[in-house]
């Protein structure tokens, strides 16, 4: 068995499903690789990047966290979002970067819960830049 079904669905629709040799996602423990074979596992994944390995080529998604649910033959990412770069829409991305960073810089006013909310639209809006300039 040299390659393994990887699908990557959100709450809208089913973004991709393909026969891939290897995935690197990063865990909330950090890091992982993930080959066929590969013990199965659940862990909730963080906003950033999974690069799938197929052949020679590599593909990057930007995942805006979520989990992933590794089986004996399949891998699937439940993720709440998942764009390629070609589906990136940068300026809208850096648009939301600067308005998370405003709204960090102005902390002053805000509740813990506000705080969060512009951190994570922060570190969406920098993982989609990053992974549209791949």
């Amino acid at each position: 068995m040299s390659t393994f079904l990887l699908e990557i669905v959100t709450p809208e629709r089913l973004v991709y499903s393909e026969q891939v040799d290897s995935i690197i996602a990063r865990g909330i423990e950090g890091e992982l690789g993930i080959l066929p074979g590969h013990i199965p596992m659940v862990t909730p994944l963080q906003i950033a990047p999974i690069t799938i390995k197929n052949g020679k080529e590599n593909k990057q998604v930007a995942i805006g966290g979520g989990f992933i649910e590794v089986r004996k033959d399949k891998v699937v990412v439940l993720a709440e979002s998942a764009e390629f770069p070609e589906n990136i829409d940068v300026d809208r991305a850096r648009a939301a970067k600067e308005r998370a960073e405003r709204r960090l810089s102005s902390q002053s006013n805000q509740d813990h819960f506000d705080h969060r909310r512009a951190e994570i639209a922060l570190q969406k809006a920098v993982n989609r830049i990053n992974v549209y300039g791949k």
